[in-house]
């Protein structure tokens, strides 16, 4: 295959893909998906936006400025269509309940969907414009994740970089771009993806920041396109382009291969019920498993073992969290915290559990062993094994393939509607988060998306 043709499979059949995309043509399954990721984004969303990182964010987005095209959901201000996908991504993502792919191991809802609803309000699209936009998003990013994962994600957050692609897919089909603007915009996007891990030395707020930027500059992107300016066209797969440049292993075919066919890529999304690191969810759902069949008491333990995959370790095997977010992604943190706690929910983190001498004690007899059986199906699955065991002499065991909310062990739209409340509730009250909740769920009904906030 010469470049050129791979040059065509790459760029112009992502352009083609995301403009043939059709509501009609989308199956029912493929349309219930995006409704619940939009719905399960907006929780994260209204979460977030009373956390710290998103208040400072707002404070800088209000000084800018700006026409008033799209809202800022932590506030209900108004706000350029930029700044609302900037803000709201970035709020959409510090709780850590935001969803997941797992084979790209990318946050794509964080990243696409608020670009997706800036623009959306921004064009007075309806709720079907919007559904065609968020699938064409989360397929372009998650092809993309699943093309460079797993080598480029030692470095790379993949919610920030491929998350960028996948915004600007979102973005051009609204904007209704003619199929070479899009490439454009596609080329500009990935000039712009960023976003790495090193935060997770002290735990800081640069996280929040990778699925804002790439939401924002995913619009940027279609938006200059728009003007006619253009971008790379090998982007994805040139010499000097993504690809090679963040990878040290990747395969192109994942892009392309079965594009545009049912299944959608967002019919494989994974929903979060703890509010941590995704990689410590297969060890907490265990854990919490077997403490309450077997009712284990903290105190009774005397060593808590977890066989897991080298990425779980690599992301999480902090044994000493000096904040509150750093614990999220510390599976030591997790694991005794959900032990003692019997969850691992927003509430439960929190700067005294940080310091609780009871958790930092049971931290202790914690051991992560790389598993190399494990690390062999990862990332098409995400396993662990346990062993707790206890001062009396006893061994209480267990694995799982699949954590709580993958499609294999999967929630219902009954507990990701609940999940959306309690998330949301609070925040913007009872009655607006009944509202949006029963409108989600009718999305293909809403005729001017810029009346909904």
């Amino acid at each position: 295959m010469d470049q050129n043709e791979v040059i065509l499979l790459i760029s112009s059949r992502l352009a083609g893909f995301i403009e043939n995309i059709c509501f009609e043509r989308l199956s029912h399954a493929a349309v219930q998906a995006a409704k619940l990721a939009f719905l399960d984004w907006l929780g994260s969303a209204a979460a977030g936006g009373l956390q710290e990182p998103s208040q400072r964010m707002l404070a800088v987005l209000r000084n800018q400025g700006g026409a008033p095209q799209a809202t800022l959901l932590a506030t209900g201000e108004k706000t350029s269509c930029l700044s609302a996908a900037l803000g709201n991504g970035l709020a959409s993502h510090i709780v850590e309940l935001d969803d997941v792919h797992r084979a790209a191991i990318i946050h794509a809802g964080a990243a696409v969907i608020p670009a997706a609803l800036a623009v959306a309000e921004m064009t007075g699209a309806g709720g079907r414009q919007l559904l065609e936009a968020i699938v064409a998003g989360y397929e372009v990013a998650i092809r993309i994740g699943e093309a460079v994962t797993p080598s480029h994600y030692y470095f790379w957050h993949t919610t920030g970089t491929c998350g960028t692609f996948g915004a600007a897919a979102a973005a051009v089909k609204l904007l209704g771009l003619s199929r070479e603007q899009m490439v454009w915009a596609l080329g500009n996007a990935g000039t712009q993806a960023a976003g790495l891990w090193e935060f997770l030395l002290d735990g800081s707020m640069s996280k929040h920041l990778h699925p804002g930027k790439a939401a924002q500059n995913g619009v940027l992107a279609a938006l200059l396109a728009k003007e006619g300016f253009t971008g790379a066209a090998s982007i994805i797969e040139g010499d000097r382009g993504f690809c090679r440049a963040t990878a040290s292993a990747y395969d192109l075919d994942k892009i392309t291969k079965g594009l545009g066919c049912s299944p959608y890529k967002i019919e494989e999304n994974s929903f979060k019920i703890h509010a941590s690191c995704r990689h410590t969810h297969p060890a907490v759902d265990l854990v919490l498993e077997l403490v309450a069949r077997h009712r284990i008491r903290s105190s009774d333990v005397a060593g808590l073992t977890v066989r897991t995959y080298s990425t779980a370790l690599s992301i999480t095997a902090n044994h000493q969290p000096d904040t509150v977010y750093a614990a999220k992604f510390s599976l030591p943190f997790c694991v005794a915290l959900a032990l003692i706690k019997g969850s691992c929910g927003l509430t439960d983190f929190t700067p005294e559990t940080l310091a609780d001498p009871d958790i930092r004690q049971l931290m202790s007899v914690v051991s992560l062993i790389l598993d190399a059986g494990l690390d062999a199906v990862h990332p098409a699955r995400w396993p662990a094994e346990i062993e707790i065991k206890t001062n009396s002499g006893l061994s209480y065991c267990g694995q799982t393939d699949f954590p709580r909310g993958d499609p294999e062990n999967p929630l219902s739209a009954g507990d990701l509607l609940q999940k959306f409340y309690d998330l949301a509730a609070g925040p913007w009250g009872e009655q607006k988060a009944e509202m949006l909740g029963k409108t989600v769920l009718d999305l293909e009904h809403v005729e001017n998306l810029a009346a909904l906030f």
